[in-house]
């Protein structure tokens, strides 16, 4: 058995308090809320002595709102728990990944600038992982594997082989401006 610490009795207090079920969940709600509130001056601007200034105390009354609403229901709460822990672990994942990688350049300086075909891989991993987490923190990830099952992706494959074989058989190669 694990032996109780000062600061995982902390942490439990903290938890028992509600402040990773209530008052985390609203400070990230509102947070971003009212940042796109501000950026996007959707509810007016203010001219002040020749200065535009955004309606402050309609973009955090509506944020405060919007943030209450959230926490108020406890299965929003914990998708929003569910998919933020995941997406830690997602980035843990691909700071290891890159560590890895830089493992192998040596003393030299490793940037993605210099693979944008890698780049653009590891943007589409990361966004497909992130899809993925939505859909398992809503319980749609079975429901969605579901629809791949071997009735149905029978077809799809075939047609998919038959499409891409048509492709390869019809597609016509234009002659290089070298070849000119």
């Amino acid at each position: 058995m694990v032996e109780e610490t000062l600061f995982r009795g902390v942490v439990d207090f903290l938890g028992e308090f509600g402040v990773y079920d209530v008052l985390l969940p609203f400070l990230l709600v509102f947070t971003i809320v009212f940042a796109i509130l501000e950026k996007t001056k959707i509810l007016g601007v203010e001219r002040t002595g020749g200065h535009e200034l955004t309606k402050k105390n309609l973009n955090s009354m509506v944020a405060i709102i919007i943030a209450f609403l959230v926490i108020a229901s406890t299965q929003l709460v914990g998708v929003i728990n569910e998919v933020l822990a995941n997406i830690v672990l997602l980035l843990i994942l691909a700071v290891c990944f890159l560590l890895l990688v830089g493992v192998f350049f040596g003393d030299k300086e490793f940037t993605l600038k210099d693979f944008p075909g890698w780049t653009t891989t590891f943007i589409w991993i990361m966004f497909i992982g992130i899809i993925v987490i939505f859909l398992n923190a809503l319980d749609w990830l079975q429901y969605v594997l579901g629809l791949f099952v071997e009735e149905t992706l029978a077809p799809i494959l075939f047609i998919l082989v038959i499409v891409g074989f048509i492709v390869f058989i019809t597609w016509e190669k234009k002659p290089s401006a070298a070849a000119k």
